[in-house]
């Protein structure tokens, strides 16, 4: 689990996770098991929290991703551990006592359906530790001021990428690009794809 220590930030996130209506706990478990199953490429936080908004969780962001973070920490470990559902609960409430019993009920339930393929696919996954590239979106730009930038008026591109971590939390990274360095970025992604089709 990711503390066995009695410590307030692993009961403050408890408790939160306690607050959720257990049908919405199981919902999100669900995305958080499909995962690491391997079946989706990552566990958009932002996204999740924004459900839990629409649901009416009046938690703030930085507690539904500390939610997001644990749920997905605790059942990757117990996959690493290959801990049965009873032993799973059981590492939990050795974490904090300030589980409910609907809350464990929920996560029992969900690990005895999940947790043996989610083993599996730990052990598989050990092997590749590497982010994956899940979204890459771009958009043309005209600078019309700029505190560093001497030619004004002038075009730019800028790329979003959205790259699941091996952790499993998808990050998001933006840059901007002049139009030959992004014509020539280009060029060296479609070069990279030929030589990965070869292989």
């Amino acid at each position: 689990m990711p503390s066995a220590e009695h410590s307030l930030g692993t009961d403050f996130v408890v408790e939160n996770i306690c607050r959720l209506n257990p049908d919405i706990l199981a919902q999100h478990c669900h995305r958080i098991l499909s995962y690491l199953q391997g079946k989706t490429k990552g566990v958009d936080s932002a996204e999740i929290c924004d459900t839990f908004q629409r649901a009416g969780v009046t938690l703030d962001h930085e507690s539904l991703q500390s939610i997001v973070r644990f749920l997905l920490l605790s059942f990757r470990s117990a996959g690493k551990s290959e801990l049965s559902a009873d032993d799973f609960v059981s590492r939990l409430e050795e974490g904090s006592k300030k589980w409910s019993k609907a809350s464990l009920q929920v996560l029992h339930n969900l690990w005895r359906e999940h947790g043996g393929s989610v083993q599996v696919q730990q052990a598989t996954q050990d092997l590749l530790s590497a982010g994956r590239l899940v979204d890459m979106q771009w958009k043309l730009g005209m600078a019309v001021s700029s505190d560093t930038c001497r030619s004004l008026n002038s075009p730019f591109v800028t790329i979003l990428l959205k790259i699941a971590e091996p952790t499993g939390q998808i990050s998001q990274t933006a840059f901007e690009m002049t139009v030959p360095q992004f014509q020539n970025f280009h060029k060296q992604m479609k070069e990279l794809a030929a030589v990965m089709e070869t292989i």
